[in-house]
């Protein structure tokens, strides 16, 4: 089969992205056809793949995987690129756009240059701070119950945590954006050894559905610099998602303001934790790298 694609990326999380709705590719052969494509070197390469669908609740579909083949609820600088792709392609020409996600509706600003998008700002929803709702297994007792300014009491609330990895104690702030994040803050980020330690964390017993770890140094209240190993893909040059997370654990944790810059492999976002109506935003570019045929057996 012949596949039509774009390879994009934002702060180089990249992706090889599928206009669905004008080209048929049964589910069933999706996992196996990502992980053809994901490899770099015979296939496309990137860090998995994103089909463009129609939606009967939004103007557009993102249906996300990883670069192993698992389906993925959402992927922040992945959703920035989808709303580049569909009004570079004509798909749409309005720059206010909805974007469904694993059921989960975002809301894109897009910023349009010479009749292409550069940048995007995205309302990614609530952080959802509950342990089962991320979902992590934490005993009560390790918990904390969060009155947020919303309004809104979260119980069972998973703020400077203790996890233990290879027989250390690291303190872990856990946050879902739609998929789940556990937030370190470090000294350094440079040295980290992730190869080494990223996968000891993604498979930990607390975490039933994976987790993406996210490591954070803090430079100042209004900037910090992050590494992330994603599940499923490993460490990744940017996480949008994750760069969402760490700005709502670093506030619960008092060591930033509620608007900062984070400074990831790739480039850097700009993410804002709006508390009074417990929505996050992140805004970033979005790039097209280049476009090509691939023909593989499904």
């Amino acid at each position: 089969m012949i596949i039509k694609f774009s390879k994009m990326e934002g702060c180089g999380n990249d992706y090889v992205y599928v206009n669905g709705i004008s080209q048929s590719i049964p589910s069933e052969s999706k996992p196996e056809l990502v992980r053809k494509l994901s490899d770099r070197h015979f296939g496309i390469g990137g860090d998995g793949v994103i089909f463009i669908n129609d939606s009967e609740i939004a103007d557009f579909e993102m249906e996300m995987y990883n670069a192993d083949g698992s389906r993925g609820e959402m992927c922040g600088n992945g959703i920035r690129c989808v709303g580049k792709f569909v009004y570079d392609k004509g798909l749409t020409d309005r720059t206010q756009i909805t974007v469904e996600s694993f059921g989960k509706i975002k809301y894109l600003t897009l910023y349009p240059e010479d009749g292409a998008v550069k940048r995007v700002r995205v309302n990614m929803g609530p952080a959802i701070l509950e342990a089962k709702q991320i979902p992590v297994l934490y005993d009560e007792q390790e918990t904390r119950t969060l009155e947020l300014e919303d309004g809104s009491t979260v119980k069972c609330a998973v703020v400077d945590a203790p996890l233990e990895i290879d027989g250390e104690v690291k303190r872990v702030t856990c946050v879902s954006m739609g998929n789940p994040h556990a937030v370190l803050f470090v000294d350094e980020t440079a040295d980290l050894p992730l190869e080494k330690i990223g996968p000891a964390y993604e498979n930990h017993r607390r975490f039933p559905n994976r987790i993406n770890t996210e490591f954070v140094q803090v430079i100042d209240r209004g900037h910090v610099r992050m590494r992330v190993w994603e599940r499923g893909s490993g460490e990744t040059l940017a996480c949008g998602t994750g760069c969402c997370a760490t700005g709502v654990a670093c506030v619960l944790t008092g060591k930033t303001d509620d608007r900062i810059l984070v400074d990831v492999l790739g480039g850097q976002l700009e993410i804002e934790w709006d508390k009074q109506h417990n929505s996050v935003w992140m805004t970033g570019p979005a790039r097209t790298v280049f476009e090509g045929t691939v023909d593989t057996e499904l």
